[in-house]
């Protein structure tokens, strides 16, 4: 069987999950440089993949000309076009499933997310480390036939700041530390009223940056004083990364921002609720103690579900366990901790 020399990577959504295939697809294209990869996303996600080799994203439109069964044909028509000769699915849905029944003739080699074990896990029958999503993605490329070894990671280099940018975020020295207070779920987000208190604890003694989207703005605007700077709906996705590029660390819940930030090579604390790195969305590269988890002899169920939207009565409370302090207190190790 000749070896494929153009896969196409399906990853459609969600931000999380497309930044976690920016470290693999790195390593990827380091180990096979030779070899070209499309990545089907939502244009969106575009910078995401900006500074990878011999890697092009096609954006699905998915609401448009690609939208239903009759549009996801013309999406095979598209990327036929393309010379691909390989498929890697890292997604597994209804719709990346439907798309490969156009391009059955190429093999597609589906992920497994490891439904079965993670049911498991949020039933209680298993409390253990399941595979990480990262090796998931890295077994289909291996099925392919291009075993991706585990070398010490590259990322990008800081990045240089537009003058817009600097204008939002200034130029001073202090230690910058990246606030993303919001996740898609109120049972895996930290209480604000506890995160104010970290944000104004820190801002004594560094520069905050708080993340979030359009709608977060108003609130994250409103938390604005000396070394307070939100950057939320003012900046493109580019001009963000940028930003995350120069942290010291990012303090987020287990959400999108903090695979953003893994993926650039920044120091992340992730705090926990319901969910549990046990189910494999630990950021990529992070020290095991990068962490700080809901109090599981009060919460004993934990992880009620893999992505937070499912929980018992009560369960909504559990990051009240977390103490301030010690977010504070892992915040400032970390800064002071080389790599």
């Amino acid at each position: 069987m000749q070896q494929p020399k153009h896969i196409l990577v399906i990853r459609l959504s969600a931000m999380g999950d497309v930044a976690m295939t920016v470290p693999v697809l790195r390593a990827f294209t380091e180990q096979y440089p030779k070899i070209k990869l499309t990545v089907l996303t939502r244009g969106f996600f575009k910078p995401f993949f900006r500074d990878l080799e011999n890697v092009s994203v096609f954006a699905a439109d998915l609401k448009g000309d690609h939208k239903g069964f009759f549009g996801l044909l013309e999406l095979s028509k598209d990327l036929r076009i393309l010379g691909i000769d390989a498929v890697a699915d890292l997604h597994n849905v209804l719709r990346s499933n439907i798309l490969k029944i156009f391009l059955l003739d190429l093999k597609p080699i589906q992920i497994d997310k490891g439904r079965a074990e993670k049911k498991a896990l949020v039933k209680g029958k298993i409390f253990e480390q399941l595979k990480t999503t990262h090796q998931r993605y890295k077994d289909v490329f291996e099925k392919l036939g291009f075993p991706i070894k585990d070398l010490e990671p590259s990322f990008p280099e800081r990045a240089e700041l537009n003058p817009k940018t600097l204008e939002l975020v200034g130029k001073d020295t202090k230690s910058w530390i990246g606030i993303a207070p919001y996740a898609a779920h109120r049972s895996k987000m930290y209480p604000l009223e506890l995160m104010e208190e970290v944000i104004k604890e820190l801002s004594k003694r560094y520069n905050i940056l708080l993340f979030g989207g359009k709608e977060d703005a108003e609130y994250l605007n409103a938390l604005e004083s000396e070394n307070i700077t939100s950057i939320a709906g003012k900046l493109s996705l580019d001009e963000e990364l940028d930003v995350i590029s120069n942290l010291d660390v990012m303090l987020s819940m287990d959400s999108g921002n903090a695979h953003m930030a893994a993926m650039m090579g920044i120091k992340v604390l992730t705090l926990w609720g319901v969910t549990h790195p046990y189910a494999g969305f630990y950021p990529f590269h992070q020290d095991e103690n990068n962490v700080l988890l809901a109090d599981r002899t009060k919460f004993p169920k934990i992880p009620t579900s893999i992505y937070g939207n499912k929980f018992p009565e009560g369960y909504e409370t559990c990051m009240e366990t977390i103490n301030p302090k010690d977010v504070i207190e892992k915040i400032e190790n970390i800064i002071k901790k080389p790599y």
